[in-house]
């Protein structure tokens, strides 16, 4: 006989085999699922290379003497 405590104890209640093996196989689970890994936070904005990267310019009628009025 093995002097260990069991994994599962059932406090109250009388639960079929299906349902022991059911919860037996999510705690299972539980015990392996990985725990999902925190984004970096962002150090700098000054060290963000996506800043130095050009948009896309979308000229239209009347752009560029539009960019030289106040904006308002």
């Amino acid at each position: 006989m093995s002097a260990e405590k069991p994994l599962l104890r059932v406090v109250r209640g009388n639960p079929s085999d299906a349902e022991l093996a059911a919860l037996t196989a999510v705690v299972a689970a539980a015990s392996v699922a990985k725990t999902p890994e925190k984004p970096k936070p962002r150090t700098s904005w000054w060290g963000d290379r996506a800043a130095s990267l050009r948009r896309p310019l979308h000229p239209g009628e009347g752009a560029w003497r539009a960019s030289g009025l106040p904006q308002g």
